[in-house]
């Protein structure tokens, strides 16, 4: 399985021979500058959540590869009206099985409206089962009992989790939120973009090892095995 960072709390995973990039906001974020998006290849794009920080480059990226979409049906009818036509609107609880693997909504604590500031329904992560083993997405949150359900659905090889704190949850929670799921391996998202969130990269990771965790923190355009 294989996993590149673009950045803020866009990534794409890589697993049994389909690409699925997750909360596409590349063009827009000064520290991803160098990532040129139309070289960028998916076959799915999941989207938590309404915010331009998670959906500003999904009309481009979609248009050009022709994506399959997954995202909450509001998400879903405003991006009908931008020309996308190929989608899998799904709610919270809900689940489906893809060719990459079976992918289940889960509820995330945040808020969520679209670009023109329309409604942009409820924020969701994601619980993925595939052959390469299972992974969770929590997309924007904070720190909820809730995530003491994901070990009914799944038996995590990792988990992405935001850390950057005033708008997601802060190290602290992650941690907690990392012992909920039952996984301690955590990469790290939503830091650094804005001066809001800019977070010390050694104290972080020590944090987690203190707590016996790995944090792992990749570089923007960088991949990883997984």
């Amino acid at each position: 399985m294989k996993f590149t960072y673009y950045g803020h709390s866009c990534f794409l995973v890589e697993t049994n021979g389909k690409k699925i990039l997750f909360d596409p906001f590349i063009t827009a974020n000064e520290l991803a500058k160098h990532i040129d998006i139309h070289t960028i290849e998916c076959d799915y794009i999941a989207i938590s959540h309404g915010h331009f920080d998670h959906i500003a480059d999904a009309v481009s990226i979609a248009t050009r590869t022709n994506a399959t979409i997954i995202c909450a049906y509001e998400i879903y009818e405003w991006l009908s009206k931008q020309g996308l036509k190929n989608f899998r609107p799904m709610n919270t609880g809900g689940k489906w099985k893809a060719e990459f693997g079976t992918i289940k909504c889960v509820a995330a604590v945040h808020s969520s409206n679209l670009p023109d500031g329309s409604y942009g329904a409820s924020p969701m992560g994601f619980v993925f089962n595939t052959q390469d083993g299972d992974f969770y997405y929590s997309g924007d949150t904070a720190l909820t009992l809730d995530m003491q359900l994901i070990p009914r659905w799944a038996n995590l090889k990792f988990a992405v989790l935001p850390i950057g704190d005033n708008f997601t949850m802060d190290i602290s929670d992650a941690i907690a939120a990392a012992d909920f799921v039952q996984c301690n391996k955590i990469i790290g998202v939503h830091y650094d973009t804005f001066g809001f969130i800019v977070i010390d990269h050694e104290a972080a990771k020590q944090a987690f090892a203190q707590a016996g965790k790995e944090l792992i923190l990749v570089k923007i355009g960088e991949t990883i095995e997984l």
